[in-house]
């Protein structure tokens, strides 16, 4: 990105190269609301080391602007006291950069970012300090409608849905975050287009999740998850009910649903009580028969490739009474799910035309539930995985 001005906004107040030092009239906070909402094209607005409290929401609606901080634990923007507005930073603009600060305890979602292109979100901490709780507001970084995305290097802890999200999106990029204690670590949602690597996901309910939402018109498919470490998300589901994650078994590592071409390798995936892996289809979904559902919408898995994972552990305790029974009855109370669990749900239509799981991860097996005919043929059969689909080619972002 090129500027074309430089704006530094600092305690002393906004300074436009001047070397100013007389003391501002108004506090920080509505010095900051004041030259967002002002922002020309080209604007770099620099937030030092402090504590900041607001009180309402701040908005952006300005192209080519950057703001960075002095670091995640040191610019820190608090909305412990919010009483005004859904988020604690919105943006809906393109050519966005912001790096090196932290937004904690808003209402809302903590940093949204709506229809923009060319979007980068880097050592960026949100937080609810407060430790998991359901009134905690539902996405830390939101990135939605938006293209050519890139994520890193950002830290997201107690969302009650997703700390780090991106939805509805095209091209995106997810690599060296880390998300614990949030419901959903890292989803990715009806985007086309997504590469999550070098990610810690720990602690969460699911730890990264690929999902397509029925009354969303755009269809995802296309993302590849890999060398990450997802290991012990077994925080118990504190999503509101009824919403989409509240439906997450506890103790998921990686869960897709309903998504297509869908690349999962070279993670280290452990200790993750329901399973390892899960892939379900609409149908096994808390809302199915709920929403909705677009003309575009896929309810089946296909096309998912799963190999070269290290897994270790889990499967010891299903996170739905369904999934518990299922497990004393194949393998006794003391007994494990293997690190792969699938629904079973397939295509009628298709008849075995399209590869709907292909597993190459040496002795790794999965287990197909049967879940749409009670569970009655419940078991492992790997033949039937053992198959190839293309390989996705690595996601390139232009311009950033």
């Amino acid at each position: 990105m090129k500027f074309k001005s430089f704006k530094t906004l600092s305690l002393a107040g906004l300074t436009l190269l001047c070397g100013c030092s007389q003391q501002p009239e108004k506090p920080f906070t509505e010095v900051l609301r004041q030259a967002l909402e002002t922002a020309t094209p080209g604007d770099v607005i620099e937030i030092p080391a402090g504590t900041f409290n607001f009180k309402r929401s701040l908005i952006l609606n300005t192209d080519n602007v950057t703001l960075k901080g002095a670091g995640m634990d040191q610019s820190i923007l608090s909305f412990k006291g919010q009483v005004i507005g859904a988020e604690g930073l919105s943006v809906n603009a393109s050519n966005f950069l912001i790096e090196d600060l932290a937004i904690e305890d808003t209402i809302g979602d903590a940093l949204k970012v709506n229809e923009g292109d060319n979007i980068t979100i880097r050592r960026v901490r949100t937080e609810w300090t407060n430790g998991p709780d359901t009134d905690n507001g539902a996405y830390g970084i939101y990135p939605v409608q938006t293209t050519n995305v890139l994520l890193e290097g950002n830290v997201a802890i107690g969302a009650s849905d997703a700390g780090i999200y991106v939805g509805q999106s095209r091209q995106v990029i997810v690599r060296n975050n880390r998300a614990e204690y949030n419901v959903a670590g890292i989803e990715v949602e009806n985007t086309i287009g997504a590469d999550v690597y070098n990610n810690i996901a720990n602690n969460n309910t699911g730890g990264i999740l690929v999902f397509n939402m029925p009354s969303i018109p755009q269809r995802g498919y296309g993302t590849r998850v890999f060398d990450n470490d997802i290991h012990s998300n077994n925080t118990e589901n504190f999503a509101i009910p009824g919403t989409a994650v509240s439906g997450v078994p506890t103790g998921s590592g990686v869960m897709i649903n309903s998504n297509d071409q869908v690349e999962i390798f070279n993670n280290r995936i452990t200790n993750n009580n329901t399973a390892n892996i899960v892939i379900s289809s609409y149908f096994s979904a808390n809302y199915a028969g709920q929403r909705e559902i677009a003309a575009e919408f896929d309810p089946y898995p296909e096309q998912i490739m799963i190999y070269g994972n290290s897994f270790e552990g889990g499967g010891t305790a299903p996170g739905l009474d369904y999934l518990t029974q299922l497990r004393n009855a194949l393998y006794g109370e003391q007994g494990e799910f293997p690190d792969i669990l699938w629904d079973g749900i397939v295509n009628p239509e298709k008849d075995g035309e399209t590869p709907v799981i292909c597993v190459d991860n040496g002795d790794a097996q999965l287990l197909s539930i049967d879940a749409g005919n009670e569970f009655a043929n419940a078991g492992v059969d790997m033949a039937q995985h053992a198959c190839t689909v293309p390989k996705l080619q690595p996601i390139e972002l232009a311009g950033i």
